[in-house]
């Protein structure tokens, strides 16, 4: 497993700067809202998804404040019925716990498997938070840098409206 530790030598090997803020284990965007009161980022919600025949699986990220309506999301994705992947799935292709879901996990996705969508919302965010692939840790890292590090793990990703 590629954990904290390799992310940080990613980032830095990427010449990514990066802030760090540590808080108590967090599973759900409710009990990192209290920890993410100082920090100025966008703060992301990260969904991984399999299509009905658990043959392709998908990251989707979103502001933290948006509800997911899966109906909606089919609709928008145009993959089929989607289901969320189960904990076994999360730790086959990203090798992460639930509860610690981030971009981040694609450094162990080595064969390129997850597809990223990405909320096209987030565009205009100057600065994004996720979690380091333990949640008990926040990275914020300029937008253009998550993109440039998206570009490295050699995951296709795509930006898709998935709100009115």
């Amino acid at each position: 497993m590629n954990g904290p530790k390799e992310i940080y030598e990613v980032l830095d090997d990427l010449d990514i700067r990066y802030e760090y803020y540590e808080h108590p284990p967090v599973a759900t965007v409710e009990e990192a809202i209290i920890h993410w009161k100082n920090i100025n980022a966008t703060h992301c919600k990260n969904i991984f998804f399999r299509n009905h025949k658990g043959n392709r699986h998908y990251l989707v990220i979103i502001e933290h404040k948006q509800k997911l309506a899966i109906k909606d999301l089919e609709q928008r994705l145009k993959q089929g019925k989607l289901s969320f992947a189960s904990d076994k799935r999360l730790k086959k292709y990203l090798d992460i716990e639930a509860g610690s879901v981030s971009p981040f996990g694609l450094i162990n996705d080595t064969e390129n498997h997850v597809h990223v969508f990405i909320d096209s919302t987030l565009e205009k965010a100057e600065k994004i938070s996720f979690h380091p692939n333990i949640n008990t840790a926040t990275l914020v890292l300029d937008f253009k840098d998550f993109e440039r590090f998206m570009d490295w793990t050699g995951n296709s990703y795509e930006f898709v409206k998935l709100y009115d």
